[in-house]
């Protein structure tokens, strides 16, 4: 290898990352170097206000997305730096780009395949400098942090973007919509012998066509691979129990996770997770070869995901269900052969109990139990087109962010439509990445005629955003604007009554009203204990009574459209 272009890593001693400046610089320098094959610059700016850059690598020397997949290129994505504190993927992309950049045969290699790549996203957390944020970790001997400069992680920030980062992110990725996308990490948990585990999109979960490829062709391969190039894989270690003996189960990639994003664009993604307690050379190495053993496999086999991924977007596209929420299958798994250590439960020296020890002095391989299928647990079947009124524009900014294609209402009309009224919700009592995160969630279809306001935004179906649009506008998506809080303000009544006035009204509304009567006899009858509590009695003659229901109380207010208004334009 050239000396003049070893990265940061080479040079050092095997326990050393690459600062975001170096990075930055020696990526500005290929591309200047090997114009004709790397376009490197600046894709958007993170909550700090720092450059978030990307570059796209082409044999071909193809570097329009939109001229690539005309042509029938695959497009392979690779994302680092999510986590600073993990930071072998940096590391690693830096020498793949050299590589590429200096061998041809390994261009050659690359055939038709175009590679985009965003060498470090969080630069926040990455110019957050330290050697104190990762407890659990082995090296190397500085790194950045886990938190942008808005504190969030953003590997929980894809759907809700509240971080320009994601708001970055998602227009790369977008623009490119990779075949594959590979976002490189270090995992917490449970200690064992293999170096890297992986998380792959739940196949399950990704569904259909593409779903089948990757359990049935694409993982066997990859793990097959990785053994051949020295780093036997393992799933990542979600242990059903609290070790691994027990059995793991797949990880259920919600939205909310970069995996888990693709899969809403029917991308294959991959989280390489590579064990906290190896060493950081051996870490950056495992990670360096699953990039390239899934950059091979997408070279070779990029026509049949292309066509799986196009298959399964035109099954939407013809109105099939699509499943928004997922359980885990506890009566199926598979034995998988894991190589672990001995779990040894002893007393603690700390306090009075049991502490966990694994023995390194003692190995094992067996069979485990793997638990790889979920089941759906909710589904919807794609409506014509969906309305979001021009109030809630911060949705709209974020379907805008995310490629979603809009049009807005050119005149005032009317259609019809269904909606969903809000029966049961939960919320966590504590901030989850700032927001709080809806968990319990119970929903009513109802039957309306939309009033359709000159301005409001309509997202028409048919089209390769689908099911993207579906899993994030219905609300019992497990990761939809709703369960993000986006829509938290219809869940309060703005008006309420003074008990001493309200008493009176009340009387005249149970004569009025004699659904209402039979409805509050319900009431008191099945709770007794409550009608001591004037607040309660009351209460429930006001929420329940005609006269003074707010329409809009607990009403959703996207609507499912069950046929396309007149007259509107693109926006």
């Amino acid at each position: 290898m050239n000396p003049d272009w070893a990265t940061p890593f080479e040079r050092g001693n095997g326990n050393q990352t690459t600062t975001w400046q170096d990075c930055i610089a020696f990526h500005q320098r290929l591309a200047q170097a090997f114009a004709p094959w790397l376009r490197f610059e600046e894709a958007g700016r993170s909550d700090g206000g720092w450059p978030i850059h990307a570059g796209v690598f082409s044999a071909d020397g193809v570097f329009d997305p939109q001229e690539a997949k005309a042509a029938g290129m695959p497009v392979f994505f690779n994302n680092n730096g999510i986590h600073p504190g993990e930071p072998e993927g940096i590391d690693a992309c830096m020498a793949l780009l050299r590589d590429l950049c200096l061998d041809p045969a390994r261009r050659a290699a690359l055939g038709r395949a175009v590679l985009v790549y965003i060498p470090v996203y969080n630069v926040d957390g990455a110019l957050n400098r330290q050697d104190t944020s990762r407890v659990n970790q082995n090296g190397p001997e500085a790194f950045g942090f886990r938190g942008n400069a808005r504190h969030l992680d953003l590997n929980r920030d894809f759907i809700k973007a509240d971080s320009l980062n994601a708001r970055t992110f998602a227009q790369v990725f977008t623009r490119w919509d990779p075949d594959v996308m590979v976002d490189t990490h270090t995992s917490n948990g449970a200690d064992y012998q293999h170096v890297v585990t992986l998380i792959a999109t739940q196949p399950d979960k990704l569904g259909g066509r593409t779903g089948e490829h990757l359990r049935g062709t694409m993982l066997p391969a990859l793990y097959a691979d990785m053994a051949a190039r020295g780093f036997p894989m393992c799933p990542y270690v979600n242990p059903v129990k609290e070790i691994p003996d027990d059995g793991i189960a797949d990880f259920l990639d919600s939205p909310r996770f970069s995996t888990g994003y693709a899969a809403l664009h029917h991308t294959i993604g991959f989280m390489p997770e590579t064990h906290m307690l190896k060493a950081f050379e051996a870490r950056y190495r495992g990670t360096r070869a699953f990039v390239e053993s899934a950059l091979a496999y997408t070279v070779a086999h990029g026509d049949a995901i292309r066509a799986a991924r196009a298959a399964d977007r035109a099954t939407v596209s013809r109105g099939a269900p699509v499943a928004l929420d997922w359980a885990l299958d506890t009566q199926r798994s598979r034995p998988f052969r894991f190589s672990g250590f001995q779990a040894v439960h002893e007393p603690s020296r700390l306090g009075r109990y049991q502490r966990l020890r694994y023995d390194r002095a003692a190995p094992w391989e067996k069979d485990i139990p793997y638990f790889g299928r979920y089941e759906a647990t909710a589904t919807a079947v794609p409506p014509r087109a969906y309305l979001v009124p021009q109030a809630w524009h911060d949705v709209v900014l974020r379907l805008q962010a995310h490629g979603v294609p809009l049009q807005r209402a050119a005149r005032a009309t009317r259609v019809p439509a269904e909606a969903y009224r809000i029966a049961q919700h939960a919320k966590r009592r504590v901030p989850f990445e700032g927001r709080h995160l809806h968990d319990v969630l119970e929903v009513r279809a109802e039957t309306m005629v939309a009033e359709v306001a000159e301005g409001d935004w309509l997202v028409p179906l048919g089209g390769p955003h689908d099911r993207f649009v579906v899993e994030v506008l219905e609300p019992l998506g497990i990761d939809s604007f709703f369960r993000w809080a986006f829509f938290d303000s219809v869940l309060d009544r703005k008006e309420g009554f003074s008990d001493y006035v309200f008493e009176d009204e009340a009387e005249r509304l149970l004569a009025a009203e004699p659904e209402l009567a039979l409805r509050f006899q319900a009431w008191k009858n099945e709770h007794p204990e409550l009608l001591g509590d004037p607040q309660s009695v009351l209460g429930f003659i006001f929420s329940a009574s005609r006269r003074y229901a707010e329409p809009g109380w607990r009403l959703y207010p996207v609507l499912r459209l069950l046929e396309l208004p007149v007259g509107r334009h693109s926006s």
